[in-house]
């Protein structure tokens, strides 16, 4: 047998198949003796009796040497290191969870050597690299860099994203999400453009409004629902870009559109068991808590749309830590972001209360509709930690942007003004 480059494979055990010199020089003594005791024995017809018998007792007498050979065997260590690779490459990229994967590295050491070859590190899933807060260590994080070194895009988002927001080293942070980015990394380019836009890790001056609407088109571009909802938003207040509200509308239905695809495309027994499809009573006025917030426009309670990884560890990082990211700072108010401020006042805060920001426009629409629509409260002058007054409203973030597929918005909605800190 032959790989697929021609090379031959080694002999699989030596000892499987025993010399025939061997077998014989051990069974020819039993085998001669035990023929010559059944030809004696004769029937009635002259027939010898032990013929029928003899390819038995001749098996039974091989049996030993056989149990022997198949103790002393280890197939699996026959077994070619290609095959094993590619094994452990399907496994890596269909693990559900971190421990389908490191229970087989654990098993053996040759196995604990081939799976973390660069060809399985490459491939592994996104639910393989998973990782909790509570579980990081060193030895995660230096298992994370292997996957990144081996190409592993999933693997540079979500350790730049940690080393960026976590472990303040920006530059390494940054880099890895470029270079997830420059392999068409959705999730990526849009957190990349959430930093030109925020001018995140620098100062105020460091943001770059046509860089952020740059790579935010691109994430839009291979279906990143939260960049089509923000490129929506700054094609509708020009921000960032010329302002052209007609396209800006359709960037929003389409991001409703494809929420609305991925809901349908969970099994209608998952949705019916889990009671997602419910008509709202008061679902134009009411928040819908547990829920999908734009899609409860259109009446039905459907699942919210699952956070990254990479977002729910920063959530989890930061609320170990008391949910402050550091001295003055804040963290994005949606909770399925996770996203703090690298420096005081980066995030924007509604104007209307003043008790919330936001990281997006994207995080805004996302939490006004599930839960700071029913808290919002006006409130005629606010100020900000340092008391200095945000008179400064240069953003109108509507927030109602979302609009049905049908294109016709609710003009009862209250626009939410969002102004820089």
């Amino acid at each position: 047998m032959r790989t697929r480059r021609g090379l031959c494979y080694p002999k699989v055990i030596s000892k499987m198949c025993l010399d025939e010199e061997q077998l014989h020089s051990r069974t020819s003594t039993r085998t001669t003796t035990t023929k010559a005791v059944l030809v004696k024995k004769r029937g009635r017809n002259g027939r010898c009796l032990g013929e029928r018998t003899s390819g038995r007792k001749k098996f039974k007498l091989l049996l030993p040497c056989l149990e022997q050979v198949a103790d002393d065997c280890d197939y699996f260590d026959a077994l070619p290191d290609d095959i094993v690779v590619s094994i452990l490459c399907k496994l890596s990229s269909t693990a559900t969870r971190p421990s389908d994967f490191t229970n087989v590295l654990i098993t053996c050491k040759r196995l604990n050597g081939l799976g973390l070859h660069s060809m399985v590190l490459s491939k592994s899933s996104q639910a393989m690299l998973t990782v909790k807060a509570r579980n990081w260590s060193e030895s995660a994080h230096r298992f994370l860099k292997l996957c990144a070194d081996a190409g592993n895009v999933e693997a540079c988002y979500t350790l730049g994203m940690i080393r960026f927001y976590c472990l303040h080293n920006r530059g390494s942070g940054a880099a890895l999400m470029a270079k997830a980015a420059i392999s068409s990394h959705a999730p990526a380019l849009y957190s990349l453009s959430v930093i030109q836009f925020n001018g995140s890790g620098g100062s105020k001056t460091d943001k770059d409004l046509r860089a952020g609407v740059a790579l935010c088109a691109r994430a839009a571009f291979l279906g990143h629902i939260d960049a089509l909802r923000e490129l929506g938003h700054c094609l509708q207040d020009g921000y960032g870009v010329k302002q052209n509200i007609a396209e800006g509308r359709r960037f929003l239905v389409q991001a409703n559109a494809r929420e609305l695809a991925a809901v349908l495309s969970i099994t209608p027994a998952a949705l019916i068991s889990r009671n997602f499809l419910i008509p709202l009573s008061n679902h134009r006025y009411g928040a819908v808590s547990g829920g999908c917030p734009l899609l409860s426009d259109f009446g039905c309670n459907v699942p919210a749309p699952e956070a990254h990884p990479a977002s729910r560890f920063l959530t989890e990082w930061f609320a170990a830590r008391d949910g402050s990211p550091g001295p003055g700072l804040r963290l994005c108010s949606h909770s399925g972001c996770g996203r703090p401020e690298t420096r005081k006042h980066e995030f924007r805060r509604c104007s209307v209360c003043g008790a919330v920001n936001y990281c997006s426009r994207a995080c805004q629409a996302l939490d006004w509709k599930m839960r700071h629509k029913a808290e919002c409260a006006p409130v005629e002058r606010w100020l900000d930690e340092d008391g200095e007054n945000e008179g400064n409203v240069n953003i109108n973030g509507n927030v109602n942007g979302d609009v049905g597929v049908n294109g016709g918005g609710n003009e009862e909605h209250i626009d939410e003004v969002m102004v820089e800190s």
